[in-house]
């Protein structure tokens, strides 16, 4: 670095990437900065610069560095952040201490962990840490990884959802029929055993004996329904069951089908009814997925919920969200971080949950189709909450394909969520329409071609493999260069949010 490029820096004054400090003095504050800065997004702590952003710079001996890096020394993990000295007049310097970003978070200066909040540094909290800490950890050691106990064989799995699981995958092209099929296979196929024995992962998603309630309580979940608009209201019915991913799964859907409302009326000139639920069925099932996906299976106590008032609906998970997700990022197109990403897998491969953050975004789609508001997601004491509120508009009713507008310049800006979801499923593959609808679980062709198929090609996104054919029954689709783009676009605005 060299003078021009330190005054540039200086002029944009201090923030929670940037620390002044007049001399090294004040070295023990600045490498407590230095540690939360770590623990952010990197930085500058530059000694030789008062509080009023004025360049003064101060006199450097051997022993002033020397200082300096046995400060350093006592942050942990090790960390060896570039030292400069930058020249200013006659025997004086400025120096630079270059935080970079570091994978290796949370550290910790004399057995403390710091956070930058803006110009200020504060003690990280004791929760936050402990989070932080898994999450570094997460890669190698995690619960679900980890081995079933000692008394859990193949006999107390569900041999039958895992041949469902099989077919589903094989069906759906998320996984190669293999040449052997019995239940261990399978498992091993999945990388759900490790040296012939089940991890925690295969007995969250298909344990079924009676014996694996005790040994894994938290394979559970909790559904009531409140005459009221909070928990001190009475129940309508409340239910708990124990089970595994899939059964969960079954249980909640029942349970949603026998008290979400349905409103009807007959349409002239039609023979069939038409129905629109309170709730977005596709939107709470994928709530409810997602929270038996992602939950924090190590918290034995916990368990999946799902409560119904008058007002509102409330799907909860243990948990936290981790990687740098937010509640804001889940609404925009976003990269998937799965906290159980072996159960992630194995669901995505089953058809039960999408890849690429794009569950969330179908949520507010299926929402807004039914006259739904957006819901929220919010994180409250160790606790993931989505809400839904009740529907108080008519459903949205795509468009015919015969009224759809044809020119480019009249394309609105429909090109967003749906055309994202899109080309995430499609890229790198080449599909036929019906496979697209089936990775997007869409039924209805005119929403498909209307909102997502079109919007795509005329923003040259999508193109079809025989253009002079638009037709054909052998058509498909594939991501141009330029879909590609959007794409990328799109996560990396995701992450800056």
């Amino acid at each position: 670095m060299n003078f021009s490029e330190l005054k540039k820096i200086v002029s944009g004054g201090e923030s929670d990437r940037l620390e002044f400090k007049r001399t090294t003095g004040q070295r023990t504050e600045a490498i407590r900065t230095t540690c939360a800065m770590l623990n952010g997004l990197g930085g500058w702590v530059i000694f030789g610069v008062n509080d009023k952003g004025e360049i003064i710079g101060q006199q450097v001996a051997t022993k002033t560095l020397a200082d300096l890096t046995q400060e350093l020394r006592r942050i942990e993990p090790p960390v060896f952040p570039k030292v400069e000295k930058i020249p200013l007049k006659a025997g004086f310097f400025a120096i630079v201490l270059t935080v970079p970003r570091s994978a290796d978070a949370p550290y910790v200066f004399d057995g403390k962990a710091y956070l930058r909040h803006g110009p200020t540094t504060r003690v990280m909290g004791h929760h936050e840490y402990e989070q932080r800490l898994m999450e570094r950890l997460h890669g190698a050691r995690r619960w679900e990884n980890e081995l079933a106990s000692s008394d859990v064989t193949l006999k107390d799995l569900d041999h039958e959802g895992i041949q469902t699981t099989l077919e589903n995958a094989v069906r759906l092209g998320r996984m190669e029929r293999p040449k052997k099929s019995d239940a261990r296979s399978i498992l091993m196929g999945l990388g759900l055993l490790v040296e012939d024995r089940p991890i925690n992962a295969a007995v969250a998603l298909y344990g079924k004996s009676k014996k694996l309630e005790s040994l894994y309580p938290q394979f559970s979940i909790r559904m009531a329904r409140f005459r009221g608009k909070n928990r001190l209201a009475d129940f309508e019915d409340n239910r708990q069951h124990w089970g595994n991913a899939f059964d969960l799964l079954r249980r909640a859907e029942g349970f949603l089908m026998d008290h979400v409302p349905i409103a009807g009326r007959v349409v002239p000139g039609k023979m069939i009814r038409e129905d629109y639920p309170l709730y977005p069925p596709r939107a709470t099932r994928e709530a409810i997925a997602n929270a038996i996906c992602h939950r924090d299976y190590a918290i034995p106590g916990g368990a999946v919920a799902v409560a119904m008032y008058d007002d509102h609906l409330e799907i909860t998970n243990p948990g936290a969200f981790h990687f740098g997700i937010s509640p804001q990022k889940l609404k925009v197109l976003h990269e998937s971080k799965p906290w159980n990403p072996c159960v992630a897998e194995v669901l995505h491969r089953a058809g039960v949950i999408e890849k690429w953050g794009s569950g969330t975004l179908n949520i507010l789609d299926w929402c807004r189709e039914n006259g739904n508001p957006m819901p929220s997601w919010a994180e409250k004491a160790g606790t993931i909450w989505t809400t839904f509120r009740p529907r108080k508009t008519k459903p949205i009713v795509p468009k015919p394909p015969e009224l759809r507008v044809k020119s480019t310049e009249q394309v609105t800006e429909q090109v967003t969520e749906q055309v994202g979801k899109l080309i995430a499923v499609l890229e790198n593959k080449t599909l036929a329409g019906n496979q697209i609808m089936k990775l997007l679980r869409l039924s209805h062709r005119p929403t498909f071609l209307y909102s997502y198929l079109q919007p795509a090609i005329q923003k040259k996104w999508v193109e079809m493999t025989i253009p002079d054919k638009p037709n054909s029954r052998f058509q498909k689709y594939l991501v141009t260069d330029k879909g590609k783009a959007y794409l990328s676009e799109k996560i990396k605005s995701g992450r800056k949010k």
